[in-house]
């Protein structure tokens, strides 16, 4: 039987890629964004594709559709673009999954929610594990998404309990690829796009803090098979890369890949930027059989490539 889909967050970076993975799969797939980070371009390539629909929808309001599943990826997820409005952000967390939950509902369908390494603030266990109630700043500037994604969290859980709804939720840590929104300010496309730009390459801090970037193939392999566990298993579950780097490693590293001139600039470290930040995914290789495949020099490549061509092709995207 053809499973009809929701992606909310559709035309975003990963979502566009888990509407692609869909439908290979022989899904039907309804696409909603606001594009207010996701873009057309992602999804263009879709439209006309008898399996695909695309729509224009906010999920702060109400959505009214026929579905099996429910993928909620609606939410801002870099710094520059969440800080960008904070109410609209928590709005987009908190509004967002109460209607997609009561979408959910209605429709006695599974739902799963992207939830993020965020809900773990600035760690004082590392690595995290999925039991670790995190160390969250509730008033600071990054609140509005890592509050926002934790309330998301305890909303699942409730409908869960009270409505015996069937939830998934997946906690993804930093995560990488083509189709990554130029100026996200996340330190992958930040670096790539200096680097090829033979700029300065801007790290906050010392470049000591710690991050573990895990390619786009395998996080969608990984929410896709976290979808098909069964009804008793709701996470949340990590979803990452294990191996660790410091943002000085990347940079050195991006630099040499791109055969760049850039040099290393520091400037202060930002409020409530974690220090560290890796996951532990033994539940995840446990229930989901599932580990990061793709190395990051592999994943640096394609995406360099990726940026390289829209860089040449496209630059009043990157201005």
């Amino acid at each position: 039987m053809v499973r009809r889909i929701l992606v909310t967050g559709g035309a975003g970076f990963l979502g566009s890629h888990l509407v692609e993975r869909l439908l290979e799969r022989g899904d039907e797939i309804l696409c909603v964004d606001n594009f207010f980070t996701g873009t057309r371009r992602n999804v263009e390539h879709l439209i006309g594709h008898p399996r695909f629909e695309l729509m224009r929808h906010d999920v702060c309001f109400p959505l009214y559709v026929e579905v099996d599943e429910i993928y909620n990826l609606a939410c801002p997820a870099s710094p520059i673009h969440y800080q960008h409005d904070p109410v609209q952000t928590t709005k987009t967390s908190v509004h967002g999954a109460i209607n997609m939950l009561g979408l959910a509902k209605r429709l006695r369908a599974k739902i799963l929610q992207a939830s993020t390494s965020e809900v773990y603030g600035d760690p004082v266990v590392h690595p995290q594990v999925e039991d670790y109630w995190g160390n969250v700043n509730p008033i600071g500037i990054r609140s509005c998404y890592d509050e926002g994604k934790r309330c998301a969290e305890t909303l699942f859980f409730d409908y869960h309990r009270q409505h015996r709804l069937r939830i998934k939720v997946v906690r993804i840590f930093n995560t990488y690829g083509p189709r990554m929104h130029p100026n996200d300010g996340r330190v992958v496309s930040n670096f790539i796009v200096q680097a090829l730009r033979g700029e300065d390459i801007t790290i906050f801090g010392e470049g000591l803090q710690t991050r573990s970037f895990c390619y786009r193939d395998d996080l969608i392999e990984a929410m896709i098979r976290m979808m098909d566990t069964p009804d008793d298993v709701t996470g949340p579950i990590n979803v990452g890369n294990p191996n660790e780097f410091t943002i000085r490693a990347l940079a050195e590293l991006v630099i040499e890949m791109t055969g760049s001139r850039s040099r290393l600039i520091f400037k202060p470290l930002p409020q409530d930027d974690p220090m560290q930040r890796q996951p532990d995914i033994a539940r995840a290789r446990e229930i989901l059989r599932w580990e990061p495949a793709i190395p990051l020099r592999e994943g640096l490549e394609k995406t360099i490539a990726y940026f390289d061509e829209l860089l040449k092709h496209d630059a009043a995207a990157l201005a």
